[in-house]
This record gives structure tokens, C-alpha cells and sequence, in this order.
């Protein structure tokens, strides 16, 4: 017996977004909004020392709350860095999170506030919907524009002993305020730029592929972390392609293009909207053991792989191919959506070339005995593979492997 056809879709982002230059000063007013009388920053050093910190913590003071700061977080945080950020806020005892950084300081914030919030070891919490209620008040400052961290439901930390990436997913991770100023981004240097524009644009073209909420194998109403690809995220994750195809190389080659960090900044909230609603899907599930075990950045293996899943997909969404391509600024008049598919995954290519991420596994330091093994474990991430509408298989996750090495 088949479930019966979805008909609904739903939609959920931060409790609400600021979003504009100077957007930052505003803290102070949300953070009384909120009640708060005691704030931790979550971050790390490099964003201590660029100044970031006392941009947020001015305002806050100003007002009243008492700033509390823990600067040891890493990117791509491991187990060990959450207990050490958990203890930190158990010690400190914050009313209010603010997670200031790129995606992985955020991260880091919510799976602190989750730790204050109910104690115990946070890896109880690991997977969907786990988490047993609403944490303390979340507030997200990104610093970089890539992750969408600011206005989801996930977190991502390593599992270093197993060599993989993991996800903590529940509507509960929502931030209640997402504080998006393009100001908070202009001294992110070039690659982590590079790496988080290439992340958002992977958000968005996965949320725009994504399985369609009415193909999705279970009714409405089950316990899935994504809607599938509805119409809402949709026109989001178009509009976060468009921005990215327009700015991205601008700001990796022109940093203190503000017009630029702007669109970009724009586009990452747009993609974190989408993705978090519509889904992520085989990039991100295959990025989890690969970055796991080499040690790239999240967004340099998501962009590294995006190209070769594009390929792999083209048979189920050739018209929706056709149509990033349009996006991104490739002349398609008069071209077959196939051919103008082909022109998308081009296109994304030639990005990759032009902002400095590696186009092979193997520039990041893979070997190909190691593919095998990251197939199986992507393979087994059902969520990810659930969402790819080209549904595969383990061997075709090793081809797509191989043929990135």
C-alpha cells in the first residue's frame, strides 16, 4: 500500500531578520526586546582579533546586558569544541546566544544553547528532531555570506573519531532574531569568501532540485527535516542563484565591493531560507565523509562536488537546469533545455576555476582507495539521498565520487 499524494507544504524561517548595513547596532534594542540581561558571544579568535566582538558588544552594554565571550571556536567544530563551548555557558549561565561568525561559529551557538538548555551530553541530541523543546533565545550575526546558518534549523559539527560530518536538525534551532549586516563581512578574507559563496549557491540549487513535496515517500505530517521543493523556496533559491552569479567573483576579487557583499549577503539568507525548507540533498550528504576525513571546509567540498551531482541529476530535472543556467547568466536563447542544462553545470565549473576551489578530490588530498568508503557512508544518509530526484544507488555515489577525483 502506497501513502496518499502531499498536497501541503509549510515554511518556517528565523523568528525575524534585520538585514541591511549597519544592521549591527541594532542588537542592543533586540537583545532588550528579548529580555536579556546576560549575553554569551559565541566565536572564535580570528574574529575576536578583527574587531568584530566589541561591534556587537558596544551596543549590548549600552543597554544593560552583561557580556560574556567565548572566543574558542574552529572552523568545522569538532565534538570537543562544543563540550568546551557548552561547558563555558554552563558556567556563565546567559539568558540570550549570539552566534557571531561564519556558519560554523553559529553552529556552534545553537548546540551551546541546546547543551545550557537541557544538559547532558549534546550527542544525544545529534540527528532530527531530538531536541526536546525550545532553547535559550538564539541571535545569529554572520560574518560571512554562505552558510544560511542565520535562519535555519540545523547545526553541523565533525565527528573526528569516525571521520564524518553530523547534523543536529529541529525547528527549535531557529534563531529568534537573524541580525544580517554586509558591513560584519567586508574584512572576511578571500578564501573563506570564496568557500562560503560557493556554499550558498550549492544551498540554493539543492533546495531549488530538491524532490518535490508532493513526490516526497511518506504523508504530510511525518517526521522529515525538509518539506521538499515547494514554490515559496523555489522563487527564494532562484533569486539566491541570480545574486550569487552577479556578485560572487565580484567579492572574492574586489573585497571591499560593499555593492557586492551586499548581493551576497542577500544571497546567503536566501539560500538558508530555501535549503531549510526545501532541503539539501547527495552534494551535501557526499561533502559530510569527504570534508570529514580531508579536512576542507564545508563549502569548498559542497562546491568541489556540486558540478559533478548536477551532471548526475540532469536527467530528472533537465528544465530546471536549463534554468539556472538563465540565471547565472549563461545565454541559452535558443538552446535545448538539455543543452542548456549542460550550460549550467559549465558554468558552475568555470565559478569554481575563477574563485579558487578545487575542481578534483584529489587537489584536496583524497586517494582514490578512500571513495569507496565515503560512498558507504553517504549512501547511508537517507535524509540526503531521500531528496535527490535522481534517486541513487551506492554505486552511483562512488561513480559521481570517482569521477571528482
Amino acid at each position: 500500500m502506497t501513502d496518499p499524494q502531499r498536497t501541503t507544504w509549510g515554511f518556517s524561517t528565523a523568528g525575524r531578520i534585520l538585514f541591511g548595513r549597519g544592521a549591527v547596532d541594532q542588537i542592543g534594542l533586540v537583545a532588550q526586546r528579548l529580555r536579556s540581561a546576560r549575553a554569551l558571544i559565541v566565536t572564535d579568535p580570528a574574529i575576536a582579533a578583527a574587531g568584530l566582538v566589541e561591534r556587537v558588544a558596544v551596543p549590548l552594554t549600552a543597554m544593560g546586558v552583561a557580556v560574556e565571550v567565548f572566543d574558542g571556536g574552529a572552523p568545522e567544530p569538532s565534538f570537543d569544541v562544543a563540550r568546551r563551548s557548552i561547558e563555558f555557558a554552563r558556567e556563565c549561565q546567559p539568558d540570550t546566544i549570539i552566534g557571531l561568525g561564519g556558519g560554523s561559529n553559529m553552529d556552534l551557538a545553537k548546540v551551546t544553547a541546546v547543551g545550557a538548555t537541557f544538559g547532558g551530553d549534546f550527542e544525544q541530541y545529534v540527528d532530527h528532531d531530538n531536541i526536546p523543546g525550545p532553547v535559550r533565545p538564539l541571535i545569529c550575526v554572520p560574518t560571512t555570506a554562505g552558510t544560511g546558518s542565520e535562519v535555519s534549523h540545523s547545526a553541523v559539527l565533525t565527528d573526528t573519531e569516525n571521520n564524518i560530518k553530523v547534523s543536529t536538525l529541529s525547528e527549535y534551532l531557529r534563531p529568534r532574531f537573524a541580525i544580517v549586516d554586509p558591513e560584519m563581512t567586508r574584512s572576511c578574507p578571500k578564501k573563506p569568501s570564496a568557500d562560503a559563496g560557493i556554499d550558498a549557491l550549492t544551498h540554493a540549487v539543492e533546495a531549488y532540485l530538491a524532490t518535490r513535496y508532493d513526490e516526497l515517500p511518506f504523508p504530510a505530517g511525518s517526521s522529515f527535516p525538509y518539506e521538499g521543493a515547494h514554490p515559496l523556496g523555489q522563487s527564494l533559491a532562484e533569486q539566491a542563484i541570480r545574486l550569487v552569479g552577479q556578485h560572487l567573483v565580484r567579492v572574492v576579487n574586489e573585497p571591499d565591493d560593499m555593492e557586492a557583499r551586499e548581493g551576497m549577503a542577500l544571497a546567503a539568507t536566501l539560500a538558508g531560507m530555501a535549503f531549510s525548507n526545501c532541503g539539501v540533498a547527495l552534494v551535501h550528504g557526499m561533502e559530510y565523509p569527504l570534508g570529514g576525513a580531508l579536512h576542507c571546509s564545508h563549502g569548498e567540498g559542497n562546491g568541489l562536488l556540486l558540478p559533478y551531482v548536477m551532471r548526475f541529476n540532469l536527467p530528472e530535472r533537465t528544465a530546471e537546469l536549463a534554468r539556472i543556467a538563465g540565471l547565472l547568466g549563461e545565454d541559452v536563447a535558443g538552446l535545448s533545455d538539455e543543452a542548456a542544462a549542460g550550460r549550467a553545470i559549465d558554468a558552475v565549473m568555470r565559478l569554481n576555476e575563477a574563485i579558487g576551489i578545487p575542481t578534483r578530490i584529489r587537489e584536496l588530498g583524497g586517494t582514490r582507495e578512500q571513495l569507496p568508503e565515503f560512498a558507504r557512508k553517504a549512501f547511508a544518509i537517507k535524509r540526503l539521498t531521500t531528496l535527490t530526484p535522481r534517486r541513487p544507488g551506492e554505486a552511483d555515489i562512488l561513480a559521481i565520487y570517482e569521477e571528482a577525483f
